[in-house]
């Protein structure tokens, strides 16, 4: 039966999916490759940067590690710049050049610190001269309390002579003289060192207003008188924190040679400034070290005497912390025992004997920024 009225469609093909691809997914292809991902545009251009900043850190770095020994010498130059820099001003007010001042006064600490160790240099010269020459007396009374109390039979003359010509001794001798041109390459960049310290403190010293120009030049004049409260804060407190600390080492000096003298003990001039520097310019422990000295050397002598040096130590250091030091820091800083020592601390682990140096200084400057910047409110609570 033949049908009738209907008529057959063309078959239309399906329509392609859209460019961006997000049609519905076709039937899988066989055998033919799919579009691959094309690499970000952004992702070439952040490696690039990437290898970039990785290049100059390596560089800086490398910098930094060779110039860390001339930053760390003008460290030291600035903060002995603004120690001096008070005594070059106060020359440089009176008429003088500053130039001429600054020679003066750097001529002056020099003198100074050479005298200190040409003293303490005399002092461990003779000590050491003494040990050697009672040195075999020494041997022999221990040898015999040893044979006394072990009873035993040491002979002196054969320990002599084991020791002269032991391996440790051509050994140690071998290596001492395989270190010479080590200790003199030491020596030279010591002094190189010393050197380039001194020119760079006489610089910032003698043209301390022209390079406070110099700095105050790039910036704002809102931000220039910032810059120059900050520089006379630290010139101020630096500089007055150290001639407080001189000033009782004179002071702490003479008091100690004058007990020394009177009780007869030998190198009472060179133990004086030992005393008196060694217990100003170390925090904490400073005064155990400068007491213990004079006690040994006293007890050489006289055991009374050195009773007698440990008693006015103990009495000078109370009258010092309560009477003499409030009065001489009052005008200054005072930095707590306790701030002071742990700035030794923390500036010998970061500087070694350096930033040990150089700890005390940095810690009064900071010391009087927070006293300038900071505000400080009344404590109204009756628990404190």
């Amino acid at each position: 039966m033949a049908e009738t009225g209907e008529t057959s469609d063309p078959v239309t093909p399906p329509a392609p999916p859209p460019a961006g691809g997000s049609g519905p997914p076709g039937p899988p292809s066989h055998g033919r490759p799919g579009p691959r991902a094309r690499m970000p545009r952004w992702l070439p251009r952040a490696l690039l940067l990437a290898l970039a900043l990785l290049a100059c850190y390596q560089f800086a770095h490398w910098v930094f590690g060779r110039l860390v020994g001339l930053l760390v010498n003008v460290l030291i130059s600035f903060f002995c710049a603004v120690a001096i820099e008070p005594a070059v001003d106060w020359m440089a007010t009176r008429g003088m050049r500053r130039g001429l001042a600054t020679g003066l006064v750097m001529l002056v600490v020099l003198a100074a610190s050479a005298g200190f160790l040409i003293a303490l240099g005399s002092l461990l010269v003779d000590q050491i001269g003494t040990i050697v020459r009672n040195l075999p007396q020494y041997v022999d009374d221990v040898v015999a309390w040893i044979n006394r109390t072990f009873h035993s039979h040491l002979d002196t003359g054969r320990l002599r002579e084991n020791f002269l010509h032991s391996d440790w001794v051509r050994t140690y001798l071998a290596n001492g003289a395989s270190s010479v041109w080590g200790l003199s390459a030491t020596v030279v960049g010591t002094v190189f060192q010393l050197f380039t310290v001194l020119l760079f403190t006489f610089y910032f010293a003698a043209d301390g207003p022209r390079l406070r120009r110099a700095l105050c030049s790039v910036l704002p004049p809102a931000r220039q008188s910032e810059v120059l409260r900050a520089w006379d804060i630290a010139v101020a407190k630096t500089g007055g924190y150290l001639y407080s600390r001189a000033l009782m080492a004179v002071v702490s000096g003479i008091a100690h040679y004058v007990l020394l003298q009177i009780l007869g003990v030998p190198y009472a001039p060179a133990l004086g400034v030992w005393v008196g520097l060694v217990s100003q310019f170390i925090p904490t422990v400073g005064t155990y070290l400068a007491g213990a000295l004079p006690v040994l050397i006293a007890f050489a002598e006289d055991p009374w005497d050195a009773l007698w040096v440990l008693c006015f130590v103990v009495v000078y250091q109370q009258f010092e912390n309560y009477l003499l030091q409030p009065r001489i820091t009052a005008r200054t800083v005072d930095i707590h025992p306790a701030v002071a020592f742990g700035s030794v601390v923390a500036g010998t682990a970061l500087l070694g004997a350096v930033g040990a140096l150089i700890a005390i200084p940095a810690t009064a400057t900071l010391q009087g920024f927070f006293a300038a910047y900071v505000r400080r409110y009344e404590v109204t609570d009756p628990r404190l």
